[in-house]
């Protein structure tokens, strides 16, 4: 079921999605000072290319330059990174098929908000919700 949903995850949202963060990558590796922002970005932008089966939790030795990290993150890429994801998920509410898609894409906007000090682990679970 992952791999169904991932096929089709990606041919109507996850590829545009990732060349959104590989291009927000790509500047933040121009920059220099930026280049912890550009390695965030660009493993995020594999995340996106197949999220279901994987999800994503707290890093345990995250600390306050993860927090102001993403507050510099969050003006300067994460915003317009979450815009895209409510853009492509108002679509995929619109199709029976599509809303597990669009669903996915909502739980994308954390960590496009907020990319530091996170890590991203596989699951056995289909909608890369965590175990509870």
């Amino acid at each position: 079921m992952k791999a169904l949903l991932n096929v089709i995850w990606l041919f109507f949202a996850g590829a545009w999605l990732a060349l959104g963060y590989v291009v927000a990558g790509i500047i933040c590796f121009l920059l220099i000072v930026t280049i912890p922002f550009g390695i965030a970005s660009f493993r995020i932008a594999g995340y996106v290319l197949w999220p279901f089966g994987r999800t994503v939790v707290d890093k345990p030795t995250a600390g306050a330059w993860s927090t102001l990290g993403n507050v510099i993150w969050l003006v300067v890429a994460g915003v317009w990174l979450a815009i895209g994801h409510v853009l492509t998920a108002v679509p995929l509410f619109l199709s029976i098929i599509g809303i597990p898609l669009g669903i996915a894409n909502l739980k994308l906007i954390p960590i496009s908000l907020l990319p530091l000090g996170k890590d991203i682990v596989s699951t056995d679970r289909p909608f890369a919700a965590p175990a509870r």
